[in-house]
């Protein structure tokens, strides 16, 4: 495992709205509405082709260079594009170019800061993938060097540009299911019983820079499931699903509850059923509660996949008046039926009685609700480039996803240290276990520095 420091101490909280100053981009001038942006993708893997594909259709967007460590992905990238972009295998060689607005990061969660930091240093507008950071230290420096820089910074939480889901979230927050008290999100997936499977160490397969890979995670010989999309199952790369999947939905919690720190925080959990290499528990539950006292929770089963969720919705939120659930690209209210009066004591002595209270006139609490709509990331790369052009802060600011990414990052923590820990979101530390505050940040390999 990585080694690990105390996080730097930040005192201050940036303000989302006020991250980005109405500014020329150097070297362009003003920025008219059919202007073209001239984008750098780094990392063409599994996002990185379907970013690809998002920023395609916008006819003021134009992919001029490709950056990937394994060759073939460069190789199957610049044919999907077309024209002759600039290809690379360093990703600090797009930097140091005059002829990139932009850069568009896809690369494994250990990657994120190091990239963004150094493209806004280099003057670049970024849009880069969700969870924002490895680490807390890493977001907050993220968000700081984008204030400093005046950049403008997409994070990939691409549910933020969704009408559906923006409709769901101001739902909520009008009190249109009442006082919500619980909100529960899942991801159900059964990989039993082999999972990713135990494959030995081997030599990296040809055309891939195992090293650069690596970067500043600690050197490790080569297994193809640290590799790819497997990397999400060990800890030096990512957070698993928990902040893989778990910031889309914990971001529109904290976006509908009004919310953006928990106040304390809970996870369990084990890898019990499945025989294979991962670091990342195979079942777990994560448990957040929020000044206001409402709760949050993350269900990561390895079960059966049929639904195990009302609706087999991806979000509930549950209030005294209803429940609102959220599927892939729809929204549903369904009222609660609520009795006219107090529920009476029962009398076990006068059964006729009981059977009358129990039929007492009963009413729905509130009004049903139904809406359907686009959810893939087109949207939030129409708004990137809008907001590259106009210098307003992105749907996704950094702040933004910075605090929406710490949250499932705390769950994290908390499992590690198998006990529940309290959070001072204005501090960014926790309050009751300075061991916790360790693993707010890690050692980069050399020669890797955050700057």
């Amino acid at each position: 495992m990585r080694r690990l420091i105390s996080r730097r101490a930040f005192s201050t909280r940036v303000a989302a709205a006020g991250v980005l100053a109405a500014t020329a981009r150097p070297g362009r001038g003003e920025s008219s509405a059919n202007e073209a942006i001239r984008l750098g993708i780094i990392g063409l893997g599994n996002r990185g082709d379907q970013l690809i594909d998002a920023f395609k259709p916008h006819k003021d967007a134009r992919i001029v260079a490709l950056c990937d460590v394994y060759q073939p992905y460069v190789e199957f990238a610049r044919e999907k594009v077309g024209g002759s972009p600039f290809c690379a295998d360093d990703y600090r060689r797009l930097l140091d170019r005059k002829d990139i607005d932009a850069i568009v990061i896809a690369t494994p969660d250990h990657w994120h800061a190091l990239q963004c930091v150094d493209a806004c240093l280099a003057d670049k507008d970024v849009y880069v993938e969700k969870p924002l950071s490895l680490v807390v230290s890493e977001g907050r420096r993220m968000v700081q060097v984008a204030q400093e820089r005046k950049r403008v910074v997409q994070v990939g939480i691409h549910r933020r540009s969704l009408p559906v889901i923006a409709k769901a979230a101001e739902l909520v927050r009008n009190g249109a299911i009442g006082k919500v008290s619980v909100c529960r999100t899942f991801h159900l997936t059964n990989e039993w019983p082999h999972g990713i499977g135990t494959p030995p160490d081997s030599d990296p397969p040809p055309g891939l820079d195992w090293n650069m890979w690596l970067g500043p995670a600690p050197k490790v010989p080569y297994n193809k499931n640290r590799c790819f999309y497997r990397f999400r199952w060990f800890r030096d790369y990512s957070g698993g699903q928990l902040t893989n999947i778990g910031t889309h939905f914990l971001d529109v919690i904290q976006w509908a509850i009004g919310q953006d720190a928990p106040r304390r925080v809970v996870a369990l959990g084990s890898k019990s059923t499945i025989r294979d290499n991962r670091e990342i528990p195979d079942t777990m539950e994560a448990l957040w509660e929020y000044p206001d006292g409402t709760l949050a929770i993350f269900s990561q089963f390895n079960a059966n996949t049929s639904p195990g969720n009302a609706k087999d919705s991806h979000i509930e939120f549950r209030g005294t008046e209803g429940t609102l659930f959220v599927t892939h690209g729809k929204i549903e209210i369904v009222p609660e039926v609520v009795r006219a009066d107090e529920i009476p004591a029962l009398d076990p002595t006068n059964r006729a009685d009981n059977s009358r209270q129990s039929k007492a006139t009963t009413q729905p609490a509130c009004k049903t609700f139904t809406m359907s709509g686009q959810t893939d990331t087109s949207l939030h790369t129409r708004n990137f480039l809008d907001c590259v052009k106009s210098r307003e802060a992105c749907n996704c600011s950094p702040e933004i996803g910075h605090r929406s990414t710490t949250t499932t990052l705390l769950a994290n923590v908390a499992y590690d240290r198998g006990r529940e820990l309290l959070w001072d979101g204005q501090a960014e530390r926790f309050t009751n276990d300075e061991e916790a505050n360790k693993l707010l940040a890690y050692d980069y390999r050399t020669p890797w520095k955050l700057r």
